[in-house]
């Protein structure tokens, strides 16, 4: 769910998250599920069990932040073995409800998998937030993030001891076919209202997961970064005509002399016939800090 300091929730930075006014419609969420699913890094998910299996905890526990209905852990739960509890942080007690309700019950081995909520700011969790945790993730979260709360968010992460999944930021890149002329300046305008400023936050969006290597990094962690993209085709029509809304929407915000309108028509038109493709390119991260940091 989208952060904000004085907690009222903010339009999505992620144009795959966009499509909504709030960005966190049970509805669009479950749309983009299946494509979030095909993204991910599973080499990242690997290295995450790795690190787990020398998780002297038990059940291993894991802090999922802003956790929308839970895909993340519906993802991620069937790919790690042994005891798990997940602690699912958001500020929407909706969306806490349906992820706590929708996670798998077992493991990938048949061990038990326990759940508890926790909604509240997650730009502000420290490492005594993540004392015990045996790892930390999100899903397309970063990109809402300012260079401070990322920055807060390595230290806690640093500070606990415990590694980081970070799934699906944006990174300001976007593929249509067949092109469009105004393709290049919906995209560089969409990406200006991602780095915006609003409500006395200067968001990162697709800078979002460089400042978070870096902050990692800074700190003696390990840090991986993989290419996690978006490819719809004819079959996920839907899903891309919903993204394709939110992406022109939030472009048209910052530069409402394109012509918006006339542009989102053509290609929702390209959608419905099939005849459309979209890439749109994400990041995952994994930060596993040095033990001896810790």
């Amino acid at each position: 769910m989208s952060p904000s300091s004085d907690g009222v929730p903010e339009r999505d930075a992620d144009p795959a998250r966009a499509a909504d006014p709030d960005g966190f419609s049970p509805d669009w969420l479950a749309l983009r599920e299946a494509a979030d699913a095909r993204a991910r890094s599973a080499e990242l998910a690997r290295l995450l069990a790795a690190a787990a299996r020398s998780h002297r905890g038990d059940p291993l526990i894991v802090h999922d932040l802003g956790c929308g209905t839970g895909s993340m852990g519906r993802w991620l739960v069937p790919r790690l073995a042994g005891p798990q509890h997940w602690v699912l942080h958001d500020r929407d007690p909706e969306l806490l409800a349906r992820a706590a309700a929708s996670l798998p019950a077992t493991a990938a081995d048949g061990a038990p998998v326990t759940i508890e909520t926790r909604p509240g700011d997650v730009t502000r969790l420290t490492a005594a937030d993540l004392d015990g945790a045996g790892c930390v993730t999100a899903s397309a979260l970063l990109d809402l993030f300012t260079d401070r709360e990322v920055t807060g968010l390595a230290a806690a992460c640093t500070g606990a001891g415990c590694p980081a999944l970070l799934t699906l930021s944006v990174v300001g890149q976007v593929e249509l076919s067949p092109a469009d002329p105004l393709d290049a300046e919906v995209a560089a305008a969409f990406d200006a209202h991602q780095r915006r400023a609003t409500r006395g936050r200067q968001l990162l969006g697709p800078d979002a997961v460089a400042a978070t290597a870096a902050a990692f990094a800074a700190r003696g962690a390990r840090v991986h970064v993989r290419s996690s993209p978006w490819r719809l085709g004819a079959g996920d029509a839907g899903l891309a005509a919903a993204w394709l809304q939110g992406w022109v929407e939030a472009a048209a915000e910052l530069r409402p002399d394109l012509p918006a309108g006339a542009y989102l028509g053509r290609r929702l038109a390209d959608a419905a016939a099939g005849r459309l493709t979209v890439v749109v390119h994400h990041a995952d991260l994994f930060a596993e800090p040095r033990a001896d940091l810790s």
